[in-house]
């Protein structure tokens, strides 16, 4: 399998909701030109408060999602997911702005620790996930 060479740092648990197909866009502050396959990276930093969000967008996500902290992997690349645009207003409940990443195609692949970045990153050193 052939992996993509750039990947998007997410905080959990949002890159969690992401990797299992349930946020289909991803807020950040600026936007990006790039369109095409990108790794999920899951930053070591965990958002505790979006617990509470996520309950009040939807319970069904909430509940299909771990429980404690603990459970979520952190510091490294947990999926994959292909973007298709960047906007400025997006439909979905999960799109809080400024501008929005929608995704598509995204999946879940085995964990593999990696360094991140707060923007989309290249990355580095990575051998195929599925060996």
């Amino acid at each position: 399998m052939i992996l993509p060479t750039y990947a998007i740092s997410v905080r959990q648990p949002w890159a969690w909701l992401i990797v299992h197909g349930w946020k289909p866009v991803e807020n950040r502050s600026r936007g990006t030109s790039f369109r095409g396959e990108t790794l999920i990276h899951a930053s070591k930093t965990f958002d505790e408060y979006a617990f509470e969000t996520i309950w009040r967008i939807s319970e069904n996500a909430y509940r299909a999602m771990p429980q404690s902290i603990d459970a979520f992997q952190t510091g490294g690349i947990v999926g994959q997911a292909r973007v298709v645009d960047c906007v400025d207003y997006h439909a979905s409940p999960w799109f809080f702005g400024p501008k929005g990443i929608v995704l598509t195609g995204q999946k879940p692949l085995p964990f593999t620790p990696c360094r991140g970045n707060q923007i989309l990153f290249f990355k580095h050193g990575l051998t195929d996930l599925a060996a």
